[in-house]
């Protein structure tokens, strides 16, 4: 038996919709990071961009268990003395909600090039509208 690798030009793209309200933060980016991965398909092949696009809404309605909405934060660098900036995950979620749900993503797929190509598949919006119906995206349950 010859072990198969997945060509770019071989791989079939779905598109898959996520309704984020009322699910666990930690289960849903798990498993949206696993479909942009690929890691569902039986071609998956580690260096080979084999994942689908998926579209997540209402992010703003997202679940978070413990105490994470109290002591959780976002921190960022501007690159200068002073300039660590750190916002709680309330107020993120606030003004913000799609990027939590990005965040958490996007740290959970591979550093590098790939992992940024995988990352422009992700299409996150905190309320239920979304301009992607075209692509008649298939309902995913998580």
């Amino acid at each position: 038996m010859k072990t198969y690798y997945a060509k770019q030009k071989d791989v079939i793209k779905k598109w898959f919709l996520v309704d984020a309200a009322g699910k666990t933060m930690g289960k849903l980016a798990v498993r949206i990071a696993t479909i942009l991965r690929g890691k569902h398909k039986a071609i998956f092949t580690p260096n080979v961009d084999t994942g689908d696009y998926v579209v997540v809404i209402n992010a703003r309605k997202v679940k978070f268990t413990g105490r994470k909405l109290d002591q959780k934060t976002y921190a960022r660098y501007s690159g200068y003395v002073g300039g660590r900036k750190e916002v709680p995950l309330k107020e993120m979620l606030e003004k913000k909600p799609a990027e939590v749900v990005y965040l958490a993503v996007r740290r959970m797929l591979p550093k590098g090039s790939l992992g940024i190509k995988m990352l422009k598949k992700l299409k996150v919006y905190a309320d239920e509208k979304y301009p992607h119906a075209s692509q008649k995206p298939e309902v995913l349950e998580v």
